[in-house]
């Protein structure tokens, strides 16, 4: 079978098919230059009927064989700009092999993989799937499969949640994101802590990293992750650029449909929602709750300083607007703290309370 969502070129957004024909023809250049597909997975979810693959396929130079240009290349990996920049390979057949079933799709308009295979039959724990092209070595991509008898989950935003990163004021985005090495990223104090302990009291309960960040800094997040002891967890990311509506994504309504998603694959899962207050973080886990109360367990807003209320809004006041409403009596229990450590003793007290009611 062969799965492809691409939409009927007379239906394109200009700003589209600008970026497809940019696309086109970097690609027909890299490749004369010796540029070749690769896969680079991503970490996916699923449960006992069905798994979600995720993935992107990019064209890459042939790596340096010298020790010399592997050294600098490895460091030039870890300065920000070198995210961005990416060849993706649109409209290729792509095979996933998840477990004894091959699935055949053809990549989006960037390269991307996003399937979900029903009936996957994987047992649950990490487990792995394969995505091949005819050109581009296998790859295996990392599957948290949930037992169907798993009732708690954690989702976490990225951005100034568990990351540092001063955003989103234009200039000091651009040196973050660009020029930055990966080392002068800080994580916010006690989050890892907290992540560990409400999972480590849930034995397999899955963790999911819902940002608006772009896909390209995945390989970066995952290093930062690992580096500061956050558990493993899929990422749901998305991708800067043109949409069928728009020269730009909406990051709100990504992050929305990412909830409502994660609802409907695990219906029985209720979840600790856990964001910060210098974006709409609130507002749409307030949203949710309100929606769909018996999958929302808590929510934990961690509160920016005013040092980076300013460098987010230009402001110290946190900003409100039409959609940040807040309805008495709450759906759900709220709390809020300016770090893990903070917020920890009231995550507690608040799950303890609610399995005692």
């Amino acid at each position: 079978m062969v799965a492809t969502l691409e939409p009927m070129e007379s239906q394109q957004f200009v700003g589209t098919r600008i970026d497809d024909f940019i696309t086109d023809r970097v690609a027909r250049f890299l490749r004369k230059r010796g540029w070749r597909e690769a896969i680079i997975p991503f970490t996916g979810y699923g449960s006992a009927d069905h798994v979600r693959v995720l993935g992107r396929l990019v064209l890459r130079p042939v790596r340096a064989r010298s020790y010399f240009g592997m050294y600098a290349e490895a460091f030039l990996h870890q300065r920000g700009w070198r995210n961005f920049i990416s060849a993706p390979v649109p409209r290729r057949p792509v095979t996933v092999k998840v477990g004894d079933e091959d699935l055949e799709l053809v990549t989006d308009r960037s390269g991307y993989i996003d399937v979900t295979v029903k009936g996957s039959a994987l047992e649950g724990g990490w487990q792995e799937v394969t995505l091949s092209t005819a050109e581009a070595p296998d790859a295996t991509a990392p599957v948290q499969v949930v037992d169907s008898a798993q009732q708690f989950g954690l989702i976490s935003d990225i951005d100034d949640t568990i990351l540092s990163t001063w955003l989103p004021r234009a200039l000091l985005a651009a040196w973050n994101s660009f020029v930055l090495t990966e080392g002068n990223r800080q994580a916010v104090p006690g989050m890892a802590r907290m992540y560990q302990k409400l999972l480590a009291e849930h034995p397999g309960a899955p963790i999911v990293y819902v940002s608006t960040g772009a896909w390209n800094t995945m390989p970066f997040l995952s290093r930062f992750m690992k580096r500061h002891g956050f558990p493993d967890g899929p990422m749901l990311l998305t991708d800067f650029g043109p949409t069928q509506t728009g020269w730009f994504r909406n990051g709100a309504n990504h992050k929305r449909r990412a909830l409502a998603e994660l609802a409907r694959d695990f219906p029985h899962i209720k979840w600790v929602l856990v964001g910060d207050d210098g974006q709409h973080d609130p507002a749409i886990y307030r949203e949710f709750a309100e929606l769909r109360p018996e999958h929302v367990e808590l929510i934990a807003i961690r509160r920016l300083s005013s040092t980076e209320q300013i460098l987010a809004h230009g402001t110290a006041t946190v900003l409100r607007d039409s959609a940040d409403l807040e309805w008495e009596p709450s759906a759900v229990t709220q709390v809020s703290g300016v770090d893990g450590d903070d917020l920890a003793p009231q995550v507690w007290r608040a799950i303890e309370s609610d399995q005692s009611d």
